[in-house]
């Protein structure tokens, strides 16, 4: 399977911080780390999106930061986080 390819451009910083992550060997390439930050990313907005939903419902007396740590335990447990 062929995936998109894409070219981007970094500030220096964000270039070694890139390129200390593959050499830590965390990550065996600078693509597998920048699809791990995107993952990551989704999973912070649909974390968000789960309180919002959650405030606006009214459904709950959980506090915002007691759905965000059981929507964390819920993800680690899932392997999603």
């Amino acid at each position: 399977m062929s995936l998109p390819r894409q070219s981007i451009s970094l500030t220096p910083p964000n270039e070694e911080w890139l390129r200390s992550q593959v050499e830590s060997q965390e990550y065996s390439s600078k693509s597998e780390v920048v699809n791990d930050l995107i993952r990551r990313r989704r999973e912070i907005d649909m974390v968000r999106a789960k309180l919002i939903a959650a405030e606006q419902s009214g459904f709950t007396d959980l506090t915002p930061a007691q759905i965000l740590a059981e929507s964390k335990k819920q993800l680690r447990r899932n392997g999603e986080l």
